[in-house]
């Protein structure tokens, strides 16, 4: 039922992931209204009404409930050419929760924890480098400049490339990957596939925190938490960071901020007075 906005959204250079998200969750909310009440013929009044319901069964996040609003409202703007207003169903921005940033000792301690020389290059490309997943599993070959000692990140999100240095620390880790395994295209190949999945790393992080005896609440994006924190404690500059983190907005970068330990250490306590 799909496919043609599927082939729309694809010819707009949506990224793959985005286009699998949102085909999936118009896909569950037609599953829901059944087979007898197509999407494309729903009166705006119940659509609303249904879209209300189906919401609150689900218990979806602020995230999910603002994807499934736009991918219907693209749906209808893209595909069916109708205009359509869902304001009433966009959720309120949620209070602002800090993430649990991994300290330098316990990043250490995950990438120890993991014995698998793939499994413990990707992890430790993603910290290095400040990657999200998606930007790890598209890394090619042929984005490593050595000559120039830096790494091209290409279309990542908001469809802009950037340049990251390429650090000397995790050269010979690379080095050591790359003769063990030989990736021809993609720097991290799957076994039946050229790419490896970020579900898989995902995984892999999970094991590798459970074995590090990790408590926080943490995930792969973690590690781009971190890096972000790191530079920030060790004094670099936000906007740097800003580039680095390929943030178009730097209030996206400011909530590191309110995580980072280097301005809380200057702090005195009133008992340091007595």
């Amino acid at each position: 039922m799909f496919d043609n906005f599927n082939t729309i959204l694809t010819a707009k250079r949506y990224s793959d992931s985005t286009v699998t998200t949102y085909i999936g969750l118009l896909v569950s909310y037609q599953n829901y209204l059944g087979d007898s009440r197509p999407l494309d013929r729903l009166d705006p009044s119940y659509l609303i009404t249904t879209l209300r319901d189906f919401i609150l069964k689900k218990e979806y996040t602020f995230n999910t409930q603002k994807q499934l609003i736009s991918a219907v409202s693209l749906y209808y703007k893209e595909a069916l050419r109708q205009e359509i207003d869902l304001s009433t169903l966009r959720p309120r921005s949620p209070q602002r929760v800090l993430p649990d940033i991994l300290s330098t000792y316990e990043v250490k301690n995950i990438l120890d924890h993991t014995k698998n020389l793939k499994h413990k290059a990707a992890l430790t490309t993603i910290y290095a480098l400040g990657l999200r997943v998606g930007e790890l599993v598209d890394l090619r070959l042929a984005a490593i400049d050595k000559k120039r000692n830096t790494i091209t990140i290409k279309a990542a999100k908001g469809k802009k490339d950037r340049q990251l240095p390429f650090p000397d620390s995790l050269k010979p880790l690379l080095r050591e990957y790359y003769k063990e395994y030989k990736p021809t295209d993609y720097l991290f190949e799957g076994q039946s596939k050229p790419q490896y999945t970020a579900a898989s790393l995902r995984s892999v992080f999970r094991a590798s925190c459970k074995k590090a005896q990790i408590h926080k609440k943490v995930t792969l994006h973690s590690l781009r938490h971190a890096y972000a924190t790191h530079l920030m404690d060790s004094g670099t500059d936000l906007r740097m960071i800003q580039e680095l983190l390929g943030h178009s907005d730097i209030k996206t970068t400011m909530v590191y901020t309110h995580v980072t330990t280097r301005s809380m250490q200057q702090v005195k306590s009133p008992l340091d007075f007595l």
